[in-house]
């Protein structure tokens, strides 16, 4: 599996880091969205009551999500640093332009297709299975969820009303996928050092919208401001824009460029796994053409070793930082193969993004430095990972904090 597998924690560099997941306090709100469009005022307060209260239950459209986080080339991270690249890998989510399919049928059936020129990857929940596919790898991953975890839709971890909330949580990537999901993250992170404002109003995907304005009053953070276009009529994001304060174009964005809210069709979450396919069993060590005689056997214990220890919060807000443990992978770790590769390709991976990074030292200890726009992300040689959206002075700051 990729390295945002097979380490949770280093999700943390992805975008939604950059707009948190941290607890939210007294927000200061002004402004009311100006009707220049025809729709009714709404004020600030207004709008971020109609989306928190806002309840889809289906829905399909078509997602781009552009990031161009200031990366440098890293081997092994499709289309790092190249905005208008696009791959098909879940987990090259973090740079480049990618573009998805959703549909969403209640909380049991929803579908992810990201789209690529070299081929395509789903994530396909429809009652008790979850399908991971790729057709460029010619493989797919089966999940059977247990009684309750379907009728929960499989993990319960997204945003209640999202249009995602009943995806399987465990995705081979942390970045948002859609509008939802990442104005969850940013709402999430408002405090009483975020101005709430409106910004008159847009159309995304054909719908009119309003335009929410999150803007930090932290000037240690690289976020700059964060942009949310709200639908009129169903209250849900149908953009979110991010902005850092090193550029004057959206660092990232994801957005629906069509959405329809009716109900899609039910062959949508159908899935066969198309001839020549390797199919895994999540519970099985061997992967078996066409799921041909496939039985689930004991998971091997050459798993990749696992850090310990919790991780430690330094700072809150927007200027936030985490510190937390983190164990390389090995080559010599479980190679199983599946919609997202093996634990030897993720050791090889991350070898190629730490070769790629310079280094830095002090009284925190030494390590590998990662900088982008909106986020800054060191790795010790002592198994430890600081990242926040903050410059790297105060992720050293934080690693030699007692």
């Amino acid at each position: 599996m990729s390295i945002f597998l097979d380490h949770p924690r280093t999700r943390w560099a992805l975008p939604v880091a950059a707009v948190g997941v941290i607890g939210a306090v007294a927000l200061t709100v002004n402004q009311t969205a100006n009707a220049d469009s025809g729709l009714p005022s709404r004020t600030a307060a207004q709008l971020l009551a109609d989306v928190r209260t806002a309840n889809v239950s289906s829905l399909s459209g078509t997602v781009v999500q552009t990031s161009d986080l200031g990366l440098p080339e890293i081997p092994g991270l499709a289309g790092s640093g190249r905005p208008g690249s696009a791959s098909t890998s879940m987990t090259s989510l973090v740079s480049g332009t990618h573009t998805w399919r959703i549909w969403l049928d209640g909380p049991t059936r929803q579908r992810l297709a990201l789209i690529g020129g070299n081929g395509e990857s789903d994530v396909i929940h429809n009652g008790a299975d979850v399908w991971l596919w790729s057709s460029a790898d010619k493989s797919a991953v089966h999940h059977t969820l247990d009684a309750d975890q379907a009728r929960a839709g499989a993990t319960g971890k997204h945003p209640e009303n999202s249009p995602t909330a009943g995806v399987p949580g465990p995705l081979p990537s942390g970045v948002p996928r859609t509008p939802d999901e990442a104005a969850a993250a940013a709402l999430a992170v408002m405090g009483k050092d975020t101005a709430v404002t409106t910004s008159g109003t847009a159309s995304v995907a054909g719908r009119p919208a309003y335009e929410l304005v999150l803007t930090p009053k932290d000037r240690t953070t690289l976020v700059g401001s964060v942009r949310i276009a709200i639908d009129s009529q169903e209250h849900v994001p149908l953009r979110v824009q991010v902005y850092s304060t090193k550029r004057t174009n959206p660092a990232f964005e994801v957005g629906f460029t069509a959405v329809d809210f009716a109900k899609p069709d039910a062959r949508q979450f159908a899935f066969t796994p198309p001839a020549g396919t390797t199919v895994t069993q999540s519970d099985a060590a061997t992967p078996r053409p066409d799921g041909a005689g496939t039985k689930p056997t004991a998971p091997s214990s050459g798993a990749a070793p696992k850090a310990s220890g919790s991780p430690r919060i330094v700072g809150s807000g927007w200027s936030t930082v985490v510190v937390a443990p983190f164990a390389l992978p090995t080559s010599s770790s479980t190679s199983q193969k599946g919609a997202g590769g093996s634990a030897a390709d993720s050791a090889a991976q991350l070898n190629g993004i730490l070769m790629a990074l310079p280094t830095s030292s002090g009284t925190w200890g030494r390590g590998h430095v990662l900088e982008g726009t909106l986020f800054s992300l060191v790795l010790t040689d002592d198994g430890r990972v600081a990242v926040g959206a903050v410059a790297p002075d105060q992720l050293y700051r934080a690693l030699a904090a007692k």
